[in-house]
C-alpha cells in the first residue's frame, strides 16, 4: 500500500469520528451551541453536511410519525435540521436564520380542545458556502467578519432572535478559521466546539455549488430478482448478505411512464394562469428564470424540499426539457394549491404526486441521495396532510423503502443502521394500517421487505433476533403468498426464508433451522424452470450445496458432504464462466471446499482420500483463474483464503503415505503449495491471524521439501522465498 493509500486509511477513520461527535453534539437537544465544523475539501464537506442533514432533519419520532388514529392535529413535516446556503451579497448567517424562522414559524403540536398545544421545537441550522467569499470583493469579506463581531447581540441579548432556542453549525475552510480567529475574536469566544476533517483543499475552479451530487450512487436493485444473501464461499465462516429483493412495487394509480398528471388530478384546483404562473411555467421551459429567482416565489413549500428538488435537477445533464420541467411545475401545483389554501386532502395528492414522480426515477435506477431525499420529504408532506388516505400503507411501505436504500446509499452506508431502524418503523407503522383481509398484496409485499430490512438489521446488531424477526415476516408472508397466486414471487419469498433460516442456524438449533433452510430453498427451487430462470435456479441450488455443508459440521458428515458436492455441481450446470464468471468462481470455491472436508473425514478411505483431494484442486484451481479473469471485480469469497486452501490441498496430496507419484511429480505439487501459500501470505499482511496461519503452512511446505527430497529439496523452496522472510523461516526449521 502507497503512502498515499495509508494517509486516507487514516483520513476516513479520523472522519469517520469527527462526524460521529459532531452529529451526537447536535443530537443532545441543547440550546445556544456554535459548532465550528471545519474542511477545506468541498467534495467532502458536501458528503458530511448532507448526511447530517438526512440524519438529523426529520428523525422518526416527531409528530410526523404518530399512530395514525390519533387525534391530535396533524402538522406539515417540520425539520429539526436546516441547510442553509451563505447569502453572498449580505453575508448575515443570523439575519438569514431569523428570516428562515419568520417565514416557516415552528407548527404547534398537541392542539386539541382541551389543550393549546405547543410550538414544535426550533431547529438547528448549519451554513455552507462561506468558502465563495474568497471570490467577492474585500468589502463582502469585510462584511461577513463585521457580522460575526456583532453576534454579541444574538448570544447576550433578547432582542427579537429566535436564534437563541437554536444550535448553529458553520462551515468554514481553513484560511476562515484563521481570519475569524483574528477579526471576530468575540464569536470565536462564544464557539462550543470545533470539528476538524480531513481532506486536501478542493481547487478553486470547482464547481462548489451546494448541494452538490454528494457521491456517485449504487444502482441497487429493487426489481423483481430476489438475491441470495448465502451466494458466498463456504470457507469464510460467515456468510456476508448480498442485496435481497425489497421492492416498492406499483400502487394502483402510480404512472407507469412519466405524465404530468396535474390537470387529470385536481382539475378544479390548478389553474396556472393565476398570480402569474403562466410566466413561471414559461420561464421554466425556457430556462430565463434562475432557480433562486423561483426558490424565492415558493414560499409556501418546505426550503429543503424545493433545495433538494433543484439539486437533483442539477446533478445531472438533462437532455429532455420535459424530465427537468416536471418536477418545477408539480412545485409551482403545490404553490398555487398553498395559495388557494385547499383542503388538506388535496395538497396531500399533490405532495404524493411530487413523491410518485422521484420514486419512478428511483425504480429506473437513479438512486441518488437528491432523489431519495426528496421522495421522502413529499410522501412524509404527503402524510401529514392526510392521515386518513386509503393510500397512506402504500405510502409507508415505499418510505420504508426508500429509508431502506438510503442506508445503501454512499456516503448512507456508514450510517446504516439508523436508516434500516427507520425503514422497520415506517414498515410496522404500515402494517398497523391494514390487515392481510383488508389489503391482501400490500400486507404480503410489507412483511416480506419487513423480513429483508429485519436481515439488514442484522449485521449491525442484536444478529439471532433480527434473524429471527427476519423468519417471523417471512413466514407470515407465506401464509397469503401461495404458489397459486404468483408463483415467482412465492418462490422468491421461500428462498428468503430459507436464507432467514441459515443465518438463524448460526446461532442457535443449527441441525432444526438448517434443515428448515433445505425445506425453504428446494420449496422455491420447484417453481424455478432451469431453462427459463438459469441464473435463479443456479444460485438456489448453490444456497442448498452450502446448507448442506454447513449440516455436515453437526450430522451425517459423508452424507451430507456428497449432498452439497452433488448440488453445486447442479448448479455450476447454469453458473458458467460464460454466463455469471464471478457466481461460477464463488459455486467452485465452495466445491473445493467441500471437497476437501470430504477427503479429511476419518472414515474416507486412502484412495478416496486422494480422488477427492485431486477434485479440491480442479475445484480451487477453476475458481482462482476466474476469480484472476474478472481484473480486480469484487468477488464473494476471500481470493487469497482460496490460494491458501489450494495449497494445503497440495501438500496433503504428497505428503499422504498413500501417494505413489515419483520425486519429479512430488517437487512439482510443493512447488505449487509453497507458490499458493506465498501469494496467500503476500495478501494477508494485513490480517494478522489470517497472515500467521499461512506462514505456519509455508514452514509446513518447507519442511515437507526437505523430507521428500533432502537438502536439496530445501535449498530449492528457500530459493522461492523473498529474503526478507527468509531469517524468520529459517528460525522455525
Amino acid at each position: 500500500m502507497s503512502v498515499n493509500d495509508t494517509a486516507h486509511n487514516n483520513n476516513f477513520a479520523w472522519n469517520r469520528q469527527v462526524y460521529q461527535r459532531l452529529k451526537l453534539a447536535l443530537s443532545l437537544g441543547l440550546r445556544r451551541q456554535l459548532f465550528l465544523a471545519v474542511c477545506d475539501d468541498l467534495h467532502l464537506r458536501n458528503q458530511v453536511a448532507a448526511r447530517l442533514h438526512s440524519t438529523l432533519a426529520y428523525p422518526v419520532g416527531q409528530v410526523l410519525y404518530q399512530p395514525l388514529n390519533t387525534q391530535e392535529n396533524s402538522t406539515p413535516a417540520y425539520p429539526r435540521l436546516v441547510t442553509l446556503r451563505l447569502n453572498l451579497t449580505d453575508p448575515n448567517p443570523f439575519a438569514q436564520i431569523n428570516q428562515w424562522l419568520a417565514n416557516y414559524p415552528p407548527p404547534i403540536v398537541g392542539a386539541s380542545k382541551d389543550t393549546p398545544g405547543r410550538p414544535s421545537p426550533i431547529p438547528a441550522f448549519q451554513i455552507v458556502g462561506v468558502e465563495q467569499l474568497t471570490k467577492q470583493p474585500v468589502a463582502t469579506q469585510r462584511l461577513f467578519l463585521h457580522y460575526l463581531r456583532l453576534s454579541e447581540q444574538y448570544f447576550s441579548t433578547q432582542e427579537s432572535s429566535r436564534f437563541l432556542e437554536s444550535n448553529l453549525v458553520l462551515w468554514i475552510p481553513r484560511p476562515w478559521l484563521s481570519a475569524i480567529q483574528q477579526s471576530a475574536p468575540q464569536f470565536w469566544r462564544w464557539r462550543t466546539g470545533v470539528f476538524v476533517f480531513a481532506g486536501e483543499p478542493t481547487p478553486a475552479t470547482q464547481n462548489s455549488g451546494y448541494p452538490e451530487r454528494f457521491s456517485n450512487s449504487k444502482n441497487l436493485d429493487v426489481g423483481n430478482l430476489e438475491h441470495s444473501i448465502l451466494d458466498e464461499s463456504v470457507s469464510q465462516g460467515e456468510l456476508k448478505p448480498t442485496v435481497s429483493e425489497i421492492k416498492f412495487e406499483n400502487s394502483s394509480d402510480f404512472p407507469d411512464k412519466k405524465v404530468d398528471k396535474s390537470q387529470e388530478d385536481v382539475p378544479s384546483i390548478v389553474d396556472l394562469s393565476k398570480a402569474g404562473a403562466q410566466q413561471q411555467e414559461s420561464a421554466i421551459r425556457s430556462g430565463s428564470r434562475s432557480d433562486r429567482q423561483l426558490l424565492s416565489s415558493l414560499s409556501h413549500i418546505s426550503s429543503e424540499l424545493t433545495e433538494l428538488v433543484f439539486a437533483s435537477i442539477n446533478t445531472k445533464i438533462i437532455q429532455d426539457t420535459e424530465e427537468r420541467w416536471q418536477p418545477q411545475q408539480i412545485l409551482l401545483d403545490i404553490e398555487e394549491l398553498h395559495l388557494q389554501e385547499v383542503p388538506g386532502e388535496i395538497l396531500a395528492e399533490a405532495y404524493h404526486r411530487l413523491g410518485n414522480l422521484y420514486r419512478l426515477r428511483i425504480e429506473q435506477g437513479e438512486s441518488s441521495l437528491e432523489n431519495l431525499m426528496v421522495a421522502i420529504l413529499a410522501y412524509q408532506e404527503a402524510i401529514s396532510y392526510d392521515e386518513t388516505s386509503p393510500q397512506i400503507p402504500d405510502i409507508l411501505n415505499d418510505l420504508g423503502t426508500l429509508y431502506w436504500m438510503l442506508s445503501r446509499t454512499p456516503p448512507n452506508s456508514e450510517e446504516g443502521q439508523t436508516y434500516i431502524e427507520q425503514a422497520i418503523e415506517f414498515y410496522q407503522l404500515a402494517l398497523d394500517t391494514i390487515s392481510p383481509q383488508t389489503h391482501p398484496e400490500t400486507y404480503v409485499r410489507v412483511q416480506n421487505n419487513l423480513g429483508t430490512a429485519y436481515g439488514d438489521l442484522a449485521r449491525f446488531s442484536h444478529p439471532a433476533e433480527n434473524w429471527q424477526q427476519a423468519v417471523l415476516a417471512y413466514s407470515e408472508a407465506l401464509n397469503y403468498r401461495t404458489a397459486d397466486m404468483d408463483s415467482l414471487k412465492y418462490a422468491a419469498c421461500q428462498n428468503n426464508l430459507g436464507t432467514a433460516y441459515w443465518h438463524l442456524g448460526q446461532y442457535n438449533q443449527p441441525i432444526v433451522h438448517l434443515k428448515k433452510a433445505i425445506a425453504a430453498y428446494k420449496q422455491a427451487l420447484v417453481h424455478y424452470n432451469p431453462q427459463e430462470e438459469p441464473l435463479k435456479y443456479g444460485m438456489i441450488q448453490n444456497n442448498i450445496g452450502t446448507a448442506y455443508w454447513n449440516l455436515a459440521q453437526y450430522e451425517q458428515p459423508a452424507e451430507n458432504l456428497q449432498l452439497a458436492i452433488d448440488v453445486y455441481n447442479e448448479a455450476l450446470k447454469y453458473r458458467t464462466p460464460a454466463n455469471v464468471p464471478g457466481a461460477c468462481a464463488a459455486t467452485q470455491n465452495n466445491l473445493g471446499t467441500a471437497y476437501w472436508h470430504l477427503a479429511n473425514l476419518s472414515q474416507t478411505t486412502q484412495e478416496a482420500k486422494q480422488k477427492y483431494l485431486k477434485l479440491c484442486i480442479n475445484a480451487y484451481e477453476e475458481a482462482i483463474a476466474l476469480a484472476h479473469s474478472l481484473s480486480g471485480n469484487p468477488l464473494s469469497f476471500d481470493l487469497f483464503a482460496s490460494h491458501n486452501n489450494l495449497g494445503l490441498a497440495h501438500y496433503q496430496l504428497v505428503t499422504d503415505k498413500s501417494f505413489n507419484g515419483d520425486k519429479a511429480t512430488r517437487s512439482q505439487h510443493l512447488e505449487i503449495a509453497l507458490d499458493h501459500h506465498l501469494q496467500a501470505l503476500n495478501g494477508l499482511s494485513k490480517q494478522p491471524e489470517a497472515y500467521q496461519t499461512a506462514f505456519n503452512y509455508v514452514v509446513k511446505t518447507i519442511r515437507a521439501f526437505h523430507n521428500e527430497l533432502g537438502i536439496q529439496g530445501q535449498n530449492l523452496a528457500l530459493s522461492k522465498v523473498p529474503s526478507q522472510l527468509l531469517p524468520e523461516i529459517l528460525s522455525k526449521l
